[in-house]
């Protein structure tokens, strides 16, 4: 194959997506594609943002032609603008927030669930997985670009094609190793094997520092600690990057990453949602679950416009009714822009104190499945525990110094200063020491525009964020002492990567020996944690219920005799592409075993 030709950032986003691209001999010039994409039926046109909507109709829901690409005239789907907007009045056939779904340990992320609450049928082409409904935003993508940049007089040029070029795909810092290895075989199943893993705050960052050239160097300095605050459609991620200095240079380290909060716009909009349904029920018009999904969309609508309009004004909503007559049936009412504020400043940035925690629920013994939102949506709640968890040599939490926002949600100024004044609240500063935003140019494109950036230092054509992996990383290990009735043999925690170990090395833990069971079925538990950012490789945790987590169990058999035990060395690596390998290493001869995390995926290692 030959060299690539283009770096290619895509933001595969939950509510949005979008594609960046430079000429890699092109002088660093980055521009952002224009995709093609369903608009209206039967109407092609071509946008900056593609959604990530997938919409697979029903046989009478829409006429198969209306469905036809430049590049597909036999496709059953649609994928972008068109697929949300219908998707609002047949919200069944819609599968949006896949990328949430990725995380989400609750399911089978590999089975075609989605529509999560689509109508149930034996014929699997109405439905999709969480990888493939993700893998269909990214075939689209791919598609576009090949239509549009590769195509020529005489059909695809193969050097130009998506799937030959450099890629940088960008997944939330606080996707687990099992959540970025889904989304690389989400590439995977759409052609494009090698592809570079970027987590979204960074991306953001590198956008922030290619808009401004070299004129970032001047706006922050050594000591600098700034928070990367990404509010998107449906996760909230916080990342610290530090400044620091040496030999006259500035040095960017990113120290910190937040837990996965499945916290945002989908929030938002549902929150919307229920406050116009209770205005309604308040008029005794009440409206089922499918009313509910379609007013949801709706309601996104609505808030995207209030938020980005110069003046605030009311936003229409109309309902389908659910009677014979359609039209007769159909409800109006408005969704304020007061309402919107109120709803998202109170409900979801609230002022709160530096020590508040997020409030837990009580727990229901049986619930729902389905995508696991945060029990407490307050934002702010949950940015005090996180920069909680960041304290200084006296024990005190260190707050940031500056703040660059991202995600849609962050467009509108009131929410920016919500946070800004929560932030300069806490550190108990005069308004002169207040704490500053770093200025945003492009809150939606911004992290495809920053994969780019990313590409080309990576080629030694800008600087560099010093990151590596988001958390520590751990196996379990049985202890070895003597049988107790009715007692387990208690599983120590063994750091096997330790937070901020950097994409390409390898850490070996040669002081210390296992044995590792081959020949038949065996258990092995993958822990993270974003608690202990101090463990070293080879540290063993004993007690580590309350800190470390279980990311995920594989039961899987390795080549060898039957129930042998080989005596072994760890050995991680840390890949190009964001992902954790295991090795297990023969003491006595060259055989290793690889152990692969994948959930629900038995496969030999």
């Amino acid at each position: 194959m030959a060299s690539p030709g283009f770096i290619i950032g895509i933001d595969l986003g939950t509510t949005n997506s979008v594609a960046a691209y430079t000429a890699i001999d092109g002088g660093g010039d980055i521009q952002v594609l224009s995709i093609p994409q369903l608009t209206g039926p039967g109407t092609v046109e071509k946008r900056d943002i593609l959604p990530s909507a997938v919409l697979i109709p029903g046989e009478n829901d829409i006429p198969p032609q209306a469905l036809q690409l430049p590049w597909n005239a036999g496709i059953h789907m649609a994928v972008g603008e068109f697929a949300r907007n219908r998707g609002a009045e047949i919200p069944h056939r819609l599968i949006s927030s896949a990328k949430s779904w990725l995380c989400n340990d609750m399911v089978d992320r590999n089975k075609p669930i989605l529509p999560w609450e689509g109508p149930d049928t034996s014929d699997e082409s109405l439905k999709l997985s969480p990888v493939a409904a993700s893998a269909a935003v990214l075939r689209h993508i791919r598609d576009a670009w090949n239509h549009e940049i590769a195509a020529t007089a005489s059909g695809i040029d193969d050097t130009l094609r998506l799937e030959h070029q450099e890629i940088l795909l960008t997944v939330p810092a606080s996707f687990d190793a099992v959540a970025r290895e889904l989304t690389v075989k989400a590439a995977q199943m759409a052609g494009l094997i090698h592809v570079t893993l970027l987590e979204e705050p960074q991306a953001a960052f590198y956008a922030w520092i290619e808009a401004d050239k070299d004129g970032w160097r001047r706006k922050v300095s050594r000591g600098d600690l700034i928070l990367v605050c990404d509010i998107g459609g449906g996760t909230t991620d916080f990342s610290l990057i530090e400044v620091s200095e040496n030999n006259g240079d500035l040095l960017l380290e990113r120290i910190a990453v937040g837990n996965h909060l499945l916290v945002g716009g989908d929030n938002m909009d549902l929150s919307l949602a229920y406050a116009v349904a209770g205005q309604m029920a308040a008029k005794n018009v009440r409206l089922d679950s499918w009313q509910m999904r379609g007013l949801c969309h709706v309601c996104r609508k609505g808030k995207e416009k209030i938020l980005s309009a110069a003046a605030s004004e009311d936003y229409p909503v109309t309902i389908l009714g659910r009677g014979k007559s359609l039209i007769g049936g159909t409800l109006k009412t408005q969704l304020t822009a007061e309402m919107v504020y109120n709803v998202l400043l109170e409900g979801f940035l609230p002022a709160c104190s530096i020590d508040a925690m997020p409030e837990k629920q009580r727990k229901i013994g049986i619930r729902e499945v389905g995508l696991a939102y945060e029990s407490d949506p307050a934002i702010t709640r949950h940015l005090a525990s996180f920069l909680n968890r960041q304290t200084d040599s006296s024990g005190n939490p260190r707050l940031p110094t500056a703040v660059l926002f991202n995600g849609g949600v962050m467009k509108a100024p009131a929410l920016r200063k919500r946070v800004l004044d929560t932030l300069t609240a806490w550190t108990q500063a005069s308004p002169s020491h207040a704490i500053r935003e770093i200025s945003t140019q492009d809150f939606d494109r911004s992290v495809a525009l920053g994969a780019v950036y990313y590409g080309l230092a990576r080629r030694g054509a800008g600087i560099r964020i010093r990151g590596g992996l988001n958390k520590s990383y751990y196996i379990g290990v049985a202890a070895s002492m003597p049988a107790v009735p009715g007692m387990p043999a208690p599983v120590k925690a063994l750091c096997v990567a330790p937070f901020g170990m950097e994409e390409g090395a390898t850490q070996a833990i040669k002081n210390r020996e296992f044995v590792l069971m081959v020949g038949e079925q065996a258990q092995f538990d993958f822990l993270g944690s974003s608690l202990r950012p101090e463990d070293t490789a080879g540290e063993v945790i004993e007690t580590w219920e309350d800190e470390i987590e279980l990311i995920t169990t594989l039961e899987t058999t390795l080549t060898g005799d039957t129930g042998v035990m080989i005596p072994v060395t760890l050995e991680s690596r840390a890949t190009e592409i964001g992902t954790l390998e295991i090795w297990c290493i023969s003491v006595n001869d060259s055989r290793q075993w690889r152990l692969e995390f994948n959930v629900r995926e038995h496969q030999s290692a």
